[in-house]
């Protein structure tokens, strides 16, 4: 019998104090301007809205007016409603910004349901994890604020499928700013990638919630994720488990940090681990890596947070965590690793960054 699948509605609300120390720390520009090589240049606004009120009526129309190798930042503001359709950003379409201009991430939705398993119109085949994205980013420079990205893909009523994977944001770039979004899903939802496996991708995510059951922060970039809520939900049959991150990082580069922030959801005691190692397509060369830090964890937490993939054990790779708190939180053991004081100091949100300050130009 199908199930209806759940339809997330995450009650975010206004920005937050905390949220603001954050803009703060990262010194967010209120004035969107975009420096180039020959000084500052101005920022394009392209208006998008369904009723026809703006320059575009789809998001994707607006990203498609952007040209071929611009410099200047472009924001794409998106008025309030639903709009079902995909959108992706190629890379040669760099410093893109997509915006809800509604008073909250609630009021401007990008959804569509594709699936991994979905069969692409053309009769070519299926969509692929990747494929399945409902945003998928691949410039340099993109930014998301003040919207919600989802894929309500219906895992019940499509149990039958191979493939039911099913991403609703997919970024493959670098300088990838994330604020004040709601990145929402089941399975997958939120694929942080890298344009290439040689490629640096470092994505900052601030304000935010993310929200999935399964494997559903994922990939290869170097990624930040601060003063956000990780948002556990059941699966479609109404069961809990599930698994927060699956890195696949490359051995020289830094993987998932998710600090300052709070893991929660209407879910069992018990019944989540915080990550596991994804070595994409069985490369044993990564070493997956995932730090948990100065956050929040919910009784939905296992005791002993962390666990194998595909045959590759965990203990192998790079997963720890450092003064989190709650009642998911533990004390250091062998299935539980802590980092020192020590250690800790070279895992910063700036280690991750490297250089890069997200702002909003």
């Amino acid at each position: 019998m199908a199930v209806s699948r759940r339809r997330t509605a995450p009650h975010p609300g206004p920005r937050t104090a905390a949220a603001a120390g954050a803009a703060a720390l990262l010194a967010v520009t209120t004035v969107w301007t975009s420096g180039a090589a020959s000084g500052a240049e101005a920022a394009t606004t392209l208006t998008v809205a369904k009723d026809g009120s703006g320059q575009y009526s789809t998001v994707q129309a607006a990203v498609d007016a952007v040209p071929a190798g611009n410099t200047a930042r472009v924001v794409v503001s998106i008025k309030p409603g639903t709009y079902r359709e995909l959108v992706k950003i190629p890379s040669t379409k760099q410093n893109v910004t997509l915006q809800g201009s509604g008073s909250s991430r609630n009021d401007t939705v990008i959804v569509y349901d594709n699936a991994s398993g979905t069969q692409k119109p053309d009769g070519s085949g299926t969509y692929g994890t990747g494929g399945s994205a409902t945003v998928a980013a691949e410039a340099n420079g993109f930014q998301a604020r003040n919207l919600t990205i989802s894929n309500d893909f219906d895992e019940g009523a499509n149990q039958n499928m191979s493939g039911l994977q099913a991403v609703a944001l997919r970024t493959a770039a670098d300088k990838v700013f994330l604020d004040s979004v709601i990145v929402t899903g089941d399975q997958d939802t939120l694929l942080l990638d890298t344009a290439s496996k040689a490629t640096l991708g470092r994505v900052y995510m601030t304000d935010s919630y993310v929200v999935g059951n399964v494997d559903f922060i994922f990939g290869r970039a170097t990624a930040v994720i601060d003063r956000s809520v990780i948002t556990l939900k059941k699966r479609w049959d109404g069961s809990s488990a599930g698994y927060i991150a699956a890195p696949s990082t490359a051995a020289d580069r830094k993987g998932f940090l998710i600090t300052r922030s709070t893991v929660a959801g209407d879910v069992s005691a018990s019944s989540f681990y915080l990550g596991r190692p994804w070595h994409a397509g069985g490369d044993a060369s990564l070493d997956p890596m995932a730090t948990f830090r100065g956050t929040t964890l919910s009784s939905a937490v296992k005791s002993a947070p962390w666990t194998d993939m595909s045959g590759f054990s965990w203990k192998d790779d790079r997963f720890a965590e450092y003064k989190n708190t709650g009642p998911g939180s533990g004390t250091a053991g062998s299935n539980r690793p802590q980092l020192t004081d020590s250690q800790a100091a070279g895992q910063e949100t700036a280690d991750w960054l490297a250089g890069w300050t997200p702002s909003a130009s």
